[in-house]
């Protein structure tokens, strides 16, 4: 029995829906029975609980000889780091509670660093506590996902500027597309690694005036690119409509990403191939 939390996510139903496909037995966590029942009807098993909830998600692992789980990134936090904390606790206490033989993370480029990286710190955190529980760790480092360019359709499509969070929009960057690291969670739930590894996951290279101009041929509007400089990007954050602390923890990511802290550092590198402009085909579907 393999467990998918967040089987709601991108990620996660996309995991789900490749081990179900595969006739695997899944037992996927969500928050609401209304999202169990369409994976009732695929054939899977659901439990509803929160990943705050120790003793149900505890529940929900018993007997499972795999779990896939990610960390989410709440916008509403009041305290980035305890909200991180007390999600990793719970996690990390049901899978050593349960004792789960193999857990299958979604964590980020730049997870190996304790500082400097914005919201992955918690990721750093999560490695951690679950390789201290005795658990095999297969920690899958992803660096962009193709996705973030639904962030910025309403923008293009209003006012022809695509926004760049960077020095420069001809930086070229792995981006991967959701459903294929779906597609690597679901394989390494079922070929299980002997011990644990940190596997990066490498999607096709666009920089962001690439994307820019695919986007803009999808919408039919030529786009402006416009690169937002370092000392604006907590107050463009802000404007966009982040609370401050959230916009200083995406402002310190993408500085991250400028210094080249989020970089492919893994034991191996698994290449995935979902080219860009499907993905943004299947975002303005």
């Amino acid at each position: 029995m393999y467990v998918i939390a967040g089987a709601t996510g991108r990620v996660g139903s996309a995991a789900a829906r490749e081990l179900t496909d595969a006739h695997a037995d899944v037992r996927v966590v969500v928050r609401r029975q209304a999202d169990a029942e369409r994976w009732v009807a695929r054939g899977a098993e659901a439990a509803v609980a929160a990943l705050t909830d120790r003793a149900a998600l505890g529940a929900a692992l018993r007997g499972c000889s795999g779990l896939f789980v990610l960390l989410p990134f709440d916008l509403n936090a009041d305290d980035l780091d305890a909200h991180a904390d007390e999600l990793i606790a719970s996690v990390a206490g049901a899978v050593a509670d349960e004792r789960v033989p193999h857990v299958v993370m979604l964590s980020s480029g730049g997870a190996d660093l304790a500082e400097g990286t914005g919201p992955i710190r918690g990721l750093h955190r999560m490695e951690r506590a679950l390789l201290e529980t005795g658990t095999t760790v297969t920690a899958l480092r992803s660096g962009h996902f193709q996705e973030k360019v639904g962030d910025v359709i309403d923008v293009a499509r209003e006012t022809g500027v695509y926004p760049v969070f960077a020095s420069s929009a001809d930086t070229a960057h792995s981006m991967a597309a959701t459903r294929d690291i779906g597609a690597v969670v679901a394989d390494a739930l079922l070929h299980p690694p002997i011990r644990s590894e940190v596997v990066d996951v490498l999607g096709p290279v666009y920089s962001e005036r690439t994307v820019a101009g695919l986007l803009g041929a999808a919408l039919g509007r030529e786009l402006h690119v416009a690169t937002v400089p370092e000392e604006a990007w907590p107050g463009a954050l802000m404007e966009a409509g982040f609370r401050p602390h959230i916009a200083q923890s995406l402002a310190e990511l993408y500085r991250a990403d400028e210094q080249g802290l989020l970089a492919p550092r893994g034991d191996r590198a698994v290449h995935v191939s979902t080219e860009i402009a499907s993905t943004i085909d299947a975002l303005l579907a």
